[in-house]
């Protein structure tokens, strides 16, 4: 069962609403078994799927741990390189799949995994026309992400920290420019390592997280899954109460009138 903080919407992605703000990948798990149980207890209702690294014509493949009659299912372009890479591998998943959503992704570096941002709004501007709803994995950099929003895109998913990293999050101030200056989701995808990194980047406003290797590389993924459900709810419903201000120095929290003599 997924949780909803107090006076907050649904998560809206295209044509999607959700209440869980936590998206959650399927790499890295020990077995369909690990990956189902750590799904279910983030309370996800999104899962990403890498379909270079699955053969849909197996039938254990991890689509059996995440039936899409219970979630809605994500694939992803992981993997590619270059424009071309990434298109074949959308229109595959649309076929093999039957859904319009991608998360997008076009690596410019294989050490680094950072995006090609460039290619990114070229591959997003094409299948934006050919009908798919388009999540692209970007840089934090605010000029990109608004040039994604300009073709279309139904989201941006800026990276906190290199992918697999688990460093958190390096560039709040970026992130906290995306969230005011875009009209639409703002996801964090990549670089969170801890449940403490998730809280931070929800109390910075943005919409949601994805992540794959901040669980399944734990010690106890199911745990550490839970866990990130929680501090995705906390952050989120901290943003939305709204932090005091930081003070330079103390201020008495018992009132300082009407003490007696």
């Amino acid at each position: 069962m997924t949780e909803t903080p107090r006076n907050d919407e649904p998560l809206v992605i295209g044509d999607l609403k959700l209440s869980s703000r936590l998206i959650v990948g399927t790499g890295k798990y020990r077995d369909n078994a690990q990956t189902a149980a750590a799904v279910a207890a983030s309370g996800a209702q999104m899962v990403t799927v890498a379909v270079r690294r699955i053969d849909l014509n197996d039938p254990g493949n991890v689509l059996d741990a995440i039936p899409p009659d219970q979630y809605t299912i994500l694939p992803n372009t992981a993997g590619c390189y270059n424009v071309p890479d990434a298109l074949r591998i959308a229109r595959l998943a649309r076929e093999a799949l039957e859904t319009n959503l991608v998360k997008l992704e076009v690596i410019g570096d294989e050490r680094t995994l950072f995006p090609d941002v460039i290619g990114t709004i070229e591959a997003a501007e094409i299948l934006v026309k050919e009908g798919f709803t388009v999540l692209p994995y970007t840089s934090d950099d605010l000029m990109v992400a608004r040039r994604l929003v300009d073709v279309g895109c139904a989201a941006v998913m800026p990276l906190a920290a290199p992918i697999g990293s688990g460093q958190g999050i390096r560039m709040p101030h970026n992130i906290e420019l995306l969230v005011e200056e875009i009209d639409l989701p703002v996801i964090v995808d990549a670089g969170v390592g801890a449940p403490s990194h998730a809280a931070r980047a929800m109390e910075l406003g943005v919409d949601a997280i994805l992540m794959n290797t901040a669980i399944a590389a734990a010690d106890d993924p199911v745990g550490m899954a839970r866990a990130m459900r929680h501090a995705v709810i906390a952050g989120r419903q901290g943003f939305l109460a709204g932090p005091m201000a930081a003070r330079r120095y103390a201020n008495a929290s018992s009132p300082e009138t009407g003490l007696i003599e």
